[in-house]
């Protein structure tokens, strides 16, 4: 599959099914930037050397074919280097979130079966306090830095040929989404499934031209969303990245300038803040180059999007999907026709809205959304199969989203089951902030729910139910918050706490959370 040089041979639709997609780019355009960061970066030539490098020192320490390879890394060069081995490598990458807890990252290593662990050196205490636990991930490569029980990534790395490996094997991700058990679960398919009417809808509007687009990816690469559209997709295309460490609203409109940026991706908590930019700032970056905005995952309100397609232009399309799958569509066109909707599904037929019995409502009427599974590369929750059989019916799953579709078929989400709470594009379940809440002792009772936010679309509040003789005030309030804090990551914690005398349960015992939800949202929906 190689030439004498080490390069690739292989064409376009074969480097695909073998993971090599960014070596065809290297061997078209060695020079053509792929990576821009404020830590460094690459052009395709080096980074598929990179990438060939790490596929081999991983494979000298006894980690090839079907292993799984946690990451921990901000958005750097490397976190590329890492995707980008994992896919040729046959690997399966886990990509961890670095807001959370210690605790919260080890069960993850561990979960994954992770046999390599590579972690950014900008997190390197809780690396190596979770290294220590995780004795099945032996091989461990520490990036930018040194780390208790790490050896070098760059020493690992320049030990190897930068030649493309001769017999590559796609690989995989599996990204751990939040559970209703407290804990998250990995999204794991046993085969890559077709591709589905999303990914072409997205692909048409991108019309990517590798000569002269770049990419800008506004948020943390182990999100779903940003690995997929900000990073897989424009590399696949031949398409720059550039890469923002953090997201600040005035730097995405320099950077979108300065790079001549012709497409990226956001949630709805990053248009508040370009919004609120003053004028002059606004005016003073020119960012005619953007193309395509795309944007998905937490609530949008209509005012603010539509304040935003008045400033950018028709640009702004939406999807609805999460990593299980699923997928709706819409452009600015159509949105500005029906405000609120998340669009139409992706594939014709893909989509039914249920009552609580399991039948199809008509057009207008509020239920529960399922997706139809594709016949190849359903997900399941990784060793989880009781998780898994209660998402799907047949061949539907659902994400126990509720909305209706109107008479064209266009989707309304309404909001989310009781059980979920998306914050400023990511996605939360109470029963672990529940769980928390119960360890302090003047707790009886609680019940995490999301409240309407104007920025993050939906703000977690604790509803709690003190113990006989506690006395509810707001010193109390504040220290439940703390104690939140201390033993979880910060995002899934409540922002505020109310009192209750007795929480809502059913008969069976469980507490009634969309009683208490809809305290906060009556009359209100979904659109805020």
């Amino acid at each position: 599959m190689n030439d004498s040089s080490g390069r690739t041979t292989l064409r376009a639709d074969e480097a695909a099914a073998h993971g090599m997609t960014i070596a065809v780019a290297a061997r078209e355009a060695p020079e053509r930037m792929a990576i821009l960061s404020d830590f460094g970066s690459l052009t395709y030539g080096e980074l598929n050397a990179r990438a060939n490098q790490l596929v081999r020192a991983l494979a000298r320490r006894g980690v090839g074919k079907s292993d799984a390879l946690a990451l921990l890394c901000s958005n750097r060069p490397e976190f590329a280097v890492a995707y980008a081995a994992a896919l040729r490598g046959g690997l399966r990458l886990t990509c961890i979130n670095c807001h959370l807890q210690r605790d919260e990252i080890a069960y993850i290593v561990d979960n994954c079966e992770a046999r390599a662990f590579l972690a950014d050196a900008r997190f390197a205490e809780t690396a190596a306090d979770v290294a220590r636990e995780a004795a099945k991930a032996a091989v461990r490569l520490a990036i930018a830095g040194p780390i208790a029980g790490f050896e070098s990534f760059d020493a690992a790395l320049g030990a190897e040929s930068p030649a493309d490996v001769e017999a590559p094997v796609l690989g995989s991700t599996m990204l751990y989404t939040s559970g209703t058990t407290g804990r998250p679960k990995g999204v794991y398919r046993r085969q890559t499934p077709p591709v589905g009417g999303l990914a072409r809808a997205i692909g048409q509007i991108a019309r990517y031209r590798p000569e002269s687009d770049r990419m800008l990816c506004t948020g943390p690469l182990y999100h779903a969303a940003p690995l997929a559209f900000n990073l897989a997709a424009p590399l696949a295309a031949g398409i720059g990245t550039v890469l923002m460490d953090r997201w600040d609203a005035a730097d995405a409109l320099r950077l979108i300038e300065r790079h001549r940026v012709t497409h990226t991706h956001m949630v709805a908590t990053m248009f508040h803040r370009l919004l609120a930019l003053p004028d002059d700032v606004k005016a003073r970056h020119d960012v005619s180059s953007l193309r395509v905005l795309l944007h998905g995952a937490a609530p949008t309100p209509v005012h603010v999007k539509k304040a935003l397609i008045d400033w950018l232009g028709p640009i702004v399309y939406e999807y609805y999907a999460a990593t299980e799958g699923g997928g709706t569509f819409i452009t600015s066109e159509e949105w500005v026709a029906r405000p609120g909707s998340v669009g139409r599904p992706a594939d014709e037929g893909n989509l039914v809205v249920r009552d609580d019995d399991g039948r199809e409502v008509a057009p207008g009427s509020v239920g529960t959304i399922w997706f139809r599974a594709p016949p190849v590369g359903r997900f399941e929750y990784f060793g989880d199969e009781q998780k898994t059989q209660s998402s799907y019916d047949g061949d539907w799953f659902t994400m126990r989203d509720m909305g209706y579709q109107d008479e064209a078929g266009y989707v309304f989400l309404t909001g989310r089951t009781s059980e979920l709470i998306i914050s400023g594009g990511v996605n939360i379940y109470p029963a672990e902030i529940d769980a928390v809440l119960l360890m302090h002792p003047a707790v009886a009772d609680a019940a995490a729910v999301g409240v309407p936010n104007e920025e993050f679309g939906e703000a977690v509040r604790a509803v709690v139910q003190l113990k006989p003789a506690v006395l509810p005030s707001e010193a109390l309030a504040r220290e439940l918050m703390e104690h939140c804090r201390a033993r979880l990551a910060h995002f899934k914690c409540p922002r505020g706490v109310d009192f209750d005398p007795e929480l809502p349960r059913s008969d069976a015992g469980k507490v009634q959370r969309r009683q208490i939800r809809e305290r906060y949202w009556q009359g209100l929906g979904r659109q805020i």
